[in-house]
């Protein structure tokens, strides 16, 4: 279970995460779909979770191609879900049970995080430019 999004759950909040790689999932239709897998997903100050997967949106597809490494930051909700095996066989449900957790849920405001971007601001006291 994802400890650090149960503390949040419900809450939208900005995330700054670490993109792996590109997959893909069967849809409920039985078609392949683009997912996308990023890594150590953090909340600004520390790491909320190891990874997260989500569905090709098209906010993700404006970034354009990615490269493993590129940062992003986005807005997303923290929802619960159900995970693990609920069919009828019985060993299967031994190895995966089904449990609790938590994801991150509709992301937007997506855009590729740039640390060496400087804010300047005047200061208030004799018009100086300082870097914040």
């Amino acid at each position: 279970m994802r400890k650090g999004l149960e503390n949040i759950n419900g809450v939208r909040q900005k995330f700054i995460a670490v993109f792996e790689r590109y997959g893909t999932k069967t849809n409920f239709k039985g078609y392949p779909q683009k997912t996308i897998l990023l890594k150590n997903v953090s909340n600004g100050i520390k790491i909320i979770t190891d990874h997260i997967w989500f569905t090709m949106t098209k906010g993700f597809e404006a970034l354009g191609e990615l490269k493993q490494g590129d940062k992003l930051e986005f807005y997303a909700r923290v929802k619960e879900y159900y995970k693990g095996y609920a069919g009828y066989k019985e060993e299967v449900q031994w190895e995966k049970p089904i449990e609790l957790d938590y994801k991150l849920s509709h992301p937007t405001k997506i855009k590729k995080y740039n640390e060496n971007i400087q804010i300047q601001a005047l200061s208030e006291q004799g018009n100086r430019t300082e870097i914040i």
